[in-house]
């Protein structure tokens, strides 16, 4: 789950000129497009080779490795923002890993359940974008506000559900196929694609306040974390369907 990006503003960026350019909107997109490229190559070749061994135990080491990696690779990211040019390329090769492992278990469980969840995952970001380009939706302080505090709420209630499960108990409207499951399910996704439209304010607000060419890599990063959490809640909400079968 991502973390929000702070507000962008003149005084945050005194200083740290790095004297090679600023932020812009198309570099940022060409590192968005580096990011998906080094997260799906490792994600198809564990795909691969969980569907050619057929054995999940072969994957979990890599899943698990990934998971960690991108986990402290994202905090390290968020601390150390001048480090992103190298933790967030870095960061999308874990994940890959790690959503190679999972896709691969999800489609073994739920035969033809991640086509549908890539394809809803891109157009639901290609629809935020065209919404947030024609102004259909904008970024107000109140929206902001509103998105950040149901974000923060979700992981609360994650974090519960978390401590739960290591007593034996669990959350029903979180893990089942009930309605109020379902229900739960579309709501995360819904605040998940929400975030998206942060992550462009984020964007163009760091490209037209002149922010240091680094920070390219550090919004794709931001981007790239809201599609991985929005992709994991829609093959979710898939899974729970398919199971009502």
């Amino acid at each position: 789950m991502r973390t929000s990006n702070p507000t962008l503003n003149s005084k945050t960026f005194a200083g740290q000129w790095d004297g090679t350019g600023g932020m812009t909107i198309e570099g940022t997109v060409n590192k968005v497009g580096l990011m998906l490229l080094l997260l799906m190559a490792p994600a198809a070749w564990v795909w691969n080779k969980a569907m050619t061994a057929w054995d999940p135990a072969s994957i979990m080491p890599l899943m698990v490795g990934g998971m960690a990696g991108g986990f402290v690779l994202a905090m390290v990211t968020i601390f150390k923002k001048q480090w992103s040019p190298v933790t967030a390329p870095l960061y999308a090769v874990m994940e890959g890993l790690f959503l190679g492992g999972v896709s691969a278990l999800a489609e073994t469980q739920f035969p033809g359940v991640v086509i549908p969840a890539v394809a809803l995952t891109f157009g639901t970001l290609f629809a935020l974008l065209l919404a947030y380009r024609s102004g259909l939706i904008r970024a107000t302080e109140n929206f902001k506000l509103g998105v950040v505090a149901a974000t923060g709420g979700i992981a609360l209630v994650y974090l519960a559900s978390f401590v739960m499960r290591m007593f034996g108990a669990q959350m029903p409207m979180i893990h089942s196929a009930g309605t109020m499951g379902i229900v739960f399910s579309l709501f995360v996704i819904v605040i998940a694609a929400l975030n998206l439209v942060l992550d462009f304010d984020f964007i163009e607000q760091g490209a037209e306040q002149g922010a240091p060419r680094y920070m390219e890599w550090y919004a794709a990063f931001g981007l790239m974390v809201t599609l991985v959490w929005l992709y994991l809640e829609i093959l979710r909400l898939l899974m729970k369907l398919q199971s009502r079968d």
